[in-house]
């Protein structure tokens, strides 16, 4: 397979926005599992990716120029030696590695013991260059996963309306959260659960963007899926039948006192319009305060979660990044702002665009961050999508808070550190009130008016 990397100035509209699309926490992949099983709060969204795109085609001829300068200085020799090439492709096309790998696939051919899927064999070639990286956030699409994933940026895909986190480590699948009104919540399947199976494939036998390939599907089929609940002996198992999902991503209430309320899951192409039409709203019922709850949000879109700090912050610097050339883009906003007193919560779930958001508001005193310590995810990463439909994601540059802070693996540290806890253990639904954060931020609120 003669896969060629498309430069960037060729990518169709749909590629150049999941080159944008930023899970710069895509915890949907990689990263940390949920705290613990917990009342139906806090949603957790699809999340993906950003960056600016590099080649391994200018690598090389930065490298090989580099040499030839070398040379120029050189002094005279007898025998004039070949460069030895650098980088990644030369350590792929080495003669020795050729002769290893053919050795290996001659040992293949006449050992296994079974038939030999060979488009699967060479996919597990293209997959094992980004896994020797060593980086959870950098991985290979096949033609099929990458589509997939393309069909998740629209926010409509045909599944049972659930949101998945896996371990980075052990690639155990958990369920962060049940969309409401979805075949999940009608079967029974609850926040918390861990796949055990979906069909006859275990849950942690590979990775997340693959799994969800075998949970999504036609509309209208049944998929059946086990899974290990805290509290429950052995597997519980769910026949549940697809259905066109559109996943919301921004919900909002009035709480008293005029506070408005509002939850945003993920930044995806519809969260600022989602965002702005809940604001409006509350406005319209007399909003004097705001709580943003970015708890269990991954992140998502880069541009979105800018589009929405613009809304609220004055003039300025709202995040840059930094590729390791020491190239920088800044994100800024205009002069636009709102005036209105706000809290907003994060939690260890909070990471990528959720901490550029929380991390803008803390460095501009905008509001009060309240609960626990995000993330820590402060590297971007990008999809560059490949001539036969597949794709690379590659972890490509740094962003760093308008005060110029790094949080990557260390976090935003909130204001207001306090542990979440649910109030009232009878309710079935969710109801903020009952939630100690929510109810410290309504406190925060009141004390600063």
């Amino acid at each position: 397979m003669d896969t060629q990397y498309k430069e960037p100035q060729e990518l169709d509209a749909q590629q150049q926005l999941a080159r944008e699309y930023a899970q710069m926490g895509d915890m949907r992949y990689s990263g940390k599992g949920p705290s613990g099983p917990k009342k139906k709060g806090p949603g957790f969204g699809l999340g993906v990716l950003i960056g600016s795109a590099c080649t391994l085609l200018a690598v090389t001829v930065i490298l090989l120029g580099g040499w030839a300068l070398m040379q120029s200085f050189a002094p005279a020799a007898e025998e004039v030696t070949e460069p030895v090439p650098q980088g990644s492709k030369a350590a792929i096309t080495d003669s020795a590695v050729e002769k290893k790998a053919g050795e290996l696939a001659d040992l293949i051919d006449q050992y296994y013991y079974d038939e030999i899927d060979k488009n699967a064999m060479v996919e597990g070639i293209y997959a094992g260059m980004t896994e020797g990286l060593g980086d959870p956030y950098s991985s290979y699409f096949s033609a099929e996963e990458y589509a997939s994933f393309s069909e998740s940026t629209t926010g409509v895909y045909y599944g049972i309306g659930t949101v998945l986190t896996q371990d980075a480590k052990t690639k155990v699948v958990t369920i962060l959260h049940v969309y409401p009104g979805t075949p999940a919540e009608e079967a029974g399947i609850r926040d918390g659960d861990v796949i055990a199976k979906v069909g006859d494939i275990a849950g942690d036998s590979m990775e997340l963007s693959e799994l969800t390939t075998h949970i999504k599907g036609q509309e209208g089929t049944t998929v059946h899926i086990e899974v290990v609940r805290s509290g429950e002996s052995g597997y519980l198992g769910f026949d549940v039948e697809r259905r066109r999902i559109e996943v919301p991503t921004v919900e909002y209430r009035m709480l008293e006192g005029n506070v408005g309320y509002i939850q945003v899951t993920e930044f995806s192409t519809a969260t600022p319009e989602q965002f702005d039409n809940a604001i409006s709203d509350l406005q319209g019922q007399g909003m004097v305060s705001m709580i943003i709850d970015l708890r269990d949000n991954p992140g998502g879109i880069l541009q979105s979660a800018c589009d929405m700090l613009d809304k609220i912050l004055p003039e300025g610097l709202l995040v840059y990044t930094e590729d390791k050339y020491g190239s920088r883009s800044d994100y800024k906003s205009d002069e636009g702002c709102m005036d209105i007193p706000m809290a907003v919560l994060i939690n260890g779930n909070s990471a990528s665009a959720s901490e550029i958001f929380a991390g803008a508001i803390k460095d501009y005193q905008y509001g009060k961050l309240i609960g626990t310590t995000s993330f820590g995810k402060g590297i971007v990463q990008t999809i560059i999508p490949l001539n036969d439909g597949s794709a690379i994601k590659l972890t490509m540059a740094k962003y760093f808070t308008p005060k110029g802070n790094d949080i990557h693996e260390v976090g935003i540290t909130p204001d207001v550190e306090l542990e979440y806890e649910y109030l009232n253990e009878e309710d079935e639904v969710y109801d903020p009130m009952h939630d100690n954060q929510v109810l410290k931020a309504l406190e925060v609120l009141k004390e600063g008016k």
